[in-house]
């Protein structure tokens, strides 16, 4: 049987550093508040003229480095982002061309915070089926340019990142499992309210940020992944006890110790970045992957769980054997 595996792991922020306090200075809000009700600290922010593929750029090359392998072995690239560069072409193939890769399949996928797991779930099918050998997947995304800045509900959530993997077809254990699930009628509790069908008329007047009702979209989180929890352990026949590491989506620090309360895990095996990073959409869990992986906390063999919710609905899991 052939495994898609995890073969390298590799992340990029940007250096421009966003604290509480700086926020404190342009928005009526407090460290103590973002601390104590999502673990925030800080976020990294992209500087003007830096894009998604310019951060992703960096992540990928880290990646194939840790991988061993030469750029030109990878024979697909699947890009998660809801920031893309251009309407098109695709970030994946901006970031082709920058790589210097040629004829292999490129695409991106939009599925907002659960991106990275929707797009590595289609990678271990591609590697499953034969049709790819090395694949490259990112998460990148630049957030903070739909964000409005004088909502405080939302821009003290959010930072720009990436975050990349390449998987390699393997006759040893790798992703054991992917879950992905979308419920598109709660589209108005998370998103941004125009976009390309409305022209260009309603983001000039700076309508195109995400609107978001933050205490809707905790609940349904919760409930949403401990569903997807319990989907996972029971398609791989295992006990919660099975488990070795969390890996989540970095999105708020109460919602990461309810599906860890959820596994019976203690805090010190949830691999948590949100306090450096904030939420990062498609890109946390790469970041928060390969964190953990360099600190060599997460080692080979370990069992890792994967898992996100966003806007869309949308919601995944990935079980895999490091």
């Amino acid at each position: 049987m052939t495994f898609a595996r995890i073969a390298g792991t590799g992340s990029y922020l940007p250096d421009n550093i966003v604290t509480n306090k700086d926020l404190e200075k342009t928005v009526d809000t407090t460290d103590a508040w973002i601390r104590e009700r999502t673990g925030i600290e800080q976020r990294h922010i992209a500087v003007d003229g830096q894009t998604t593929v310019d951060l992703a750029e960096p992540a990928a090359r880290k990646a194939i480095a840790a991988a061993g392998i030469d750029t030109s072995e990878i024979d697909l690239i699947i890009f998660a982002t809801s920031t893309p560069d251009k309407i098109f072409p695709s970030s994946a193939c901006i970031l082709q061309a920058r790589l210097g890769i040629q004829g292999c399949p490129a695409f991106d996928i939009q599925a907002v915070c659960s991106g990275f797991v929707y797009a590595l779930s289609v990678a271990d099918k591609f590697i499953k089926t034969g049709s790819s050998k090395k694949a490259l997947v990112i998460g990148a995304e630049v957030f903070s340019r739909i964000i409005d800045w004088s909502d405080r509900g939302t821009c003290v959530l959010f930072g720009d990142g990436a975050g990349a993997v390449v998987l390699e077809a393997s006759e040893e254990t790798g992703i054991l499992s992917t879950h992905i699930h979308a419920d598109g009628q709660y589209e108005e509790l998370l998103h941004v309210p125009c976009g390309i069908a409305d022209g260009f008329d309603r983001v000039k007047a700076g309508e195109a940020f995400v609107e978001m009702k933050g205490n809707e979209v905790f609940k349904v989180a919760v409930n949403t992944l401990g569903k997807i929890v319990d989907e996972t352990l029971s398609a791989n026949q295992m006990e919660k006890s099975d488990i070795d590491w969390l890996v989540p989506h970095q999105a708020n620090l109460r919602i990461i110790s309810a599906t860890a309360r959820k596994l019976n895990m203690a805090m010190d095996q949830v691999v948590v970045t949100v306090n450096k990073h904030g939420n990062t959409s498609a890109a946390s869990i790469p970041l928060a992957l390969d964190v953990a992986v360099r600190d060599e906390r997460i080692q080979r063999n370990d069992v890792v769980l994967l898992e996100a919710f966003g806007g869309g609905f949308t919601w995944g899991s990935a079980l895999l054997r490091y």
